[in-house]
């Protein structure tokens, strides 16, 4: 088990498999020294837990916590590609989309719930840019995607 993956363990958490893809894409992609992940929704076991627009069907704390669970799928699409997030070196973006009610401007706070699990997790290395995007709908009502990208160190 990687040093990341006991770091998961003593959080409670466990780096899901990887959700496959839902149209013609990629979970994560490296180029070089850096890895893309696809936008990673909150899928657990294959199936979204909830559906419907952050500020009315789902509260901004549910939001959150599907941001959490986003930013542990795009971990795993990481490991994918990378096959040890020991490699990381740093989360360099996180963009999120939150699909919104139309009075709903609290995106960066449920975004906030990938940031801050990437931290929790990797430290410093978790430290990144981010863009939280209001959206009007996302693939399959799901509330909010995550997509990061990361530098890895030398195999």
């Amino acid at each position: 088990m990687s040093a990341v993956e006991e770091k998961l363990a003593e959080l409670g958490l466990t780096l899901p498999e990887v959700v496959p893809p839902l149209a013609a894409y990629q979970p994560a992609v490296q180029s070089g020294r850096y890895v893309y992940t696809s936008g990673q929704l909150p899928m657990v076991d294959g199936k979204l837990p909830v559906s419907g627009k952050v500020g009315g069907e789902v509260t901004p704390e549910e939001a959150k916590d599907l941001a959490r669970t986003c930013a542990l799928n795009a971990l795993a699409a990481v490991k994918s590609v990378a096959g040890d997030l020991d490699r990381v070196a740093r989360v360099v973006k996180v963009v999120g989309f939150v699909a919104s009610a139309s009075d709903f401007t609290g995106q960066p706070g449920v975004v906030n719930g990938a940031s801050e699990l990437l931290g929790a997790v990797l430290g410093d290395k978790g430290m990144h840019a981010r863009s939280a995007v209001g959206v009007a709908v996302l693939p399959l009502d799901a509330p909010v995607e995550v997509e990061i990208q990361v530098e890895l160190t030398e195999a």
